[in-house]
């Protein structure tokens, strides 16, 4: 591959992770130029900095927190101004009054109990009133306005006329929930299948590392009810938050049981050396289903095949259990079984309609189930991670 080529695919590639990037970076530009003028509005000051830079900060804080980071962003301004003010007019500007002003500034913010944004934003505005125009007495008037000026534009410009998808946010956080739990239970068929202790250690590290993506779900779901209450243009995802919602809740099961599974699994191979086919095959069969799941949110026809699939998975353990009285095996058939009843519930939770009362018991879940022998089920395929629907 020659230079030229090199550059070439460089420079394509830093191109790419504009596009993903650009919105943000417009409503940057646009809420600091909004909130320049309407400081100036407010205050009349020649060169309002400080609403730009509050404006900017407020809007590239964290998704779903920028209510917080605007109060501290605030208070932060407040404090770091307000001591600079006091301290400057008695021991004046240069380097070395920079250093102490910031090392009061953040101590006291600290002291105050203010989080990470707000005691770094006092001492910014610290340094920015004493570098800029430490002579002026009014300054402790004005910043304090300037910075509400840009936390105002920055709220609107998030909440009214630019406000995130909540639903697409849920989406991605319930794809990596799926992507982990499919690719766990698919190494833990495959470890079974082929004697493979390291492997079962590893699905069991990864088992262990869906937690992660189910509290990234879970907190994508409180933003996401907060970010489609507060804004207008967002409401009509309520329906699909709450979908997310009565799934969620079963994942959360499933992903408990598949880490106890995993676990169980790995005490089976170093106790036995081996496992029936059947049993690694009904595992298989639970990652077909997770895998089904995902797709189901986007084709409501998939539940037939995804209870198929967990009537096949829990059938093919029960076969195994059958064959072998092992209780090392009977213990990863127990959490086979549950793994099953909570993939259906999430099932049925995805649907639309209201939240359901009453939950059947496991044996009465397991018991609906359809026969997986009776007859070839219409689309038993395999859906690849990559092949995940888009959210």
């Amino acid at each position: 591959m020659t230079k030229l080529s090199k550059t070439t695919i460089f420079v394509r590639r830093a191109l790419l992770r504009l596009p993903p990037r650009l919105r943000p970076i417009l409503q940057a530009a646009a809420g600091a130029v909004a909130a320049w003028y309407l400081a100036k509005l407010l205050v009349a000051e020649q060169r309002p900095v400080f609403a730009s830079i509050a404006a900017v900060i407020a809007l590239g804080a964290t998704y779903g927190q920028r209510r917080e980071r605007a109060v501290e962003l605030t208070g932060g301004v407040v404090v770091g101004v307000a001591l600079a003010d006091l301290v400057a007019r008695q021991i004046g500007g240069g380097p070395a009054q920079i250093g102490v002003l910031v090392a009061l500034t953040m101590a006291t913010a600290v002291i105050l109990g203010g989080g990470p944004l707000l005691v770094t934003e006092a001492a910014v505005s610290a340094i920015l009133l004493t570098s800029l125009d430490p002579a002026s007495g009014y300054l402790w008037l004005t910043r304090p306005v300037e910075a509400l000026a840009g936390v105002g534009v920055a709220l609107a410009i998030s909440s009214l006329a630019f406000p995130p998808d909540p639903a697409l946010q849920v989406g991605r956080a319930a794809s990596s929930v799926f992507a982990g739990l499919g690719r766990t239970l698919e190494d833990v068929s495959a470890a079974l299948a082929a004697g493979d202790r390291r492997l079962a250690e590893a699905a069991l590290r990864s088992a262990r590392e869906i937690d992660g993506a189910v509290r990234a779900l879970e907190d994508a779901l409180e933003v996401g009810r907060e970010t489609a209450h507060q804004a207008p243009l967002r409401r009509t995802t309520g329906v699909e938050l709450d979908r997310y919602r009565r799934m969620a809740r079963q994942l959360d099961f499933a992903v408990r049981n598949t880490r106890v599974l995993a676990r169980h699994a790995l005490r089976c191979l170093r106790s036995r050396g081996s496992a029936p086919p059947e049993l690694a095959a009904a595992i298989g069969d639970l990652g077909l289903a997770v895998w089904t799941l995902a797709a189901q949110l986007d084709e409501p026809e998939r539940r037939v095949e995804l209870r198929l699939l967990a009537a096949r998975a829990v059938r093919g353990a029960s076969t195994a259990s059958d064959s072998d009285r092992d209780l090392a095996l009977a213990e990863v058939v127990g959490q086979v079984r549950s793994t099953a009843t909570d993939l259906v519930r999430a099932s049925e939770a995805a649907e639309a309609g209201v939240d359901r009362p009453l939950e059947p018991s496991t044996e009465e879940l397991l018991a609906a189930l359809p026969d997986p022998w009776a007859g070839a089920p219409g689309r038993v395929t395999s859906l690849a991670a990559s092949e995940l629907p888009a959210p």
